[in-house]
């Protein structure tokens, strides 16, 4: 049965996430808002509902390792993985405001994360939790976001001087179905619908089969259900790169890093408090290294561009990290 469930669960992923990313994109080509700006928020808030689903339900069930695990292990997932993968099949290119904002503010989350749950290391405390003024503050840093989004969204789309010959290609433009109204708001919803359902039926059968396995819940959250709520934006990047929506697909990775970490962790240690029980270190610091191996890449080399090399040192890194994590298990 977890099998089918896996079966199942990729399915809907993957219908989903074709649906959502035509939508969206149809939408922010007839209203003219920055395809960034719709990956940041709507595609965004959509791949993440798995993630706020899961963390949210395993803090209030006392499962603090699988909600935090979640969260950790799906943005380190989404930054080495999704954004290797998708440049696999696509190379992606970067926006100087991307990289000059949003990715910096994606390396900002993390290390707020890191900051919050050393208690032991900053206040010589018992224990490192991430208690509910955690959550407020988090919480803050979530509503500071939305609104540089929408602040951008006020901006015209006009690519700055310098990108035009990268993102101003017609070609590109035509890409984009103009679908009708109701066609487009029912791709995003029948799409978000399958992105939560299937997740959620991902997530049961991969937990399923992990405990029957004995597999400790931080192992279990910060792989295989890391792995399996950040499917929706593995698809959803993917698509979106082979549609030629490269801003949709790196909005989607840094707007679902910043909802996992202000919005999914702030709403569930504003519920209750969340204790770090084997959550180190090494994985937070994993998180922070693998925004700045983002920035990095796209920053250097070719020209705001992650190519396939790139991406394929992305993976490699986030193979070894999960080589590492069953090695010490």
């Amino acid at each position: 049965m977890n099998i089918l469930f896996l079966i199942g669960g990729l399915i809907l992923i993957l219908l989903g996430a074709n649906g959502l990313t035509d939508g969206s994109a149809s939408i922010a080509k007839r209203l003219r808002i920055p395809p960034i700006v719709i990956g940041l928020t709507i595609v965004a808030f959509g791949t993440s509902a798995p993630e706020l689903t899961v963390s949210v339900a395993s803090a209030l069930k006392g499962s603090a390792d699988i909600a935090i695990g979640n969260v950790v292990g799906s943005n380190i997932f989404n930054t080495l993985m999704i954004v290797g993968c998708t440049s696999l099949f696509a190379p992606i290119v970067i926006t100087r405001n991307t990289l000059r904002k949003e990715i910096p503010l994606c390396i900002l989350s993390s290390v707020a994360l890191l900051v919050c749950a050393n208690d032991v290391f900053l206040d010589k405390a018992s224990e490192n939790i991430l208690n509910r003024v955690d959550g407020l503050l988090l919480l803050c840093f979530f509503a500071i976001f939305m609104g540089y989004t929408f602040a951008i969204a006020r901006t015209p789309s006009t690519p700055p001087t310098g990108d035009s010959q990268q993102f101003a290609h017609p070609t590109e433009e035509d890409e984009i179905k103009l679908l009708p109204w109701w066609k487009s708001s029912l791709y995003i919803l029948g799409g978000l619908a399958a992105l939560i359902y299937g997740g959620q039926l991902f997530v049961n059968g991969a937990t399923g089969i992990a405990r029957n396995l004995g597999v400790s819940e931080s192992i279990i959250g910060l792989t295989l259900v890391a792995g399996g709520t950040s499917l929706p934006e593995l698809a959803t990047s993917i698509v979106a790169a082979l549609k030629k929506n490269p801003e949709i697909a790196i909005g989607n990775v840094i707007g679902s890093n910043l909802l996992n970490i202000f919005f999914v962790l702030g709403c569930s240690a504003s519920i209750t408090p969340l204790h770090l029980n084997e959550i180190t270190n090494f994985d937070l610091f994993t998180l922070v290294g693998s925004g700045i191996l983002l920035w990095f890449f796209g920053l250097f080399f070719a020209r705001r561009t992650i190519t396939r090399i790139e991406g394929s040192i992305m993976v490699l890194c986030y193979v070894a990290y999960t080589v590492v994590l069953i090695y010490n298990a």
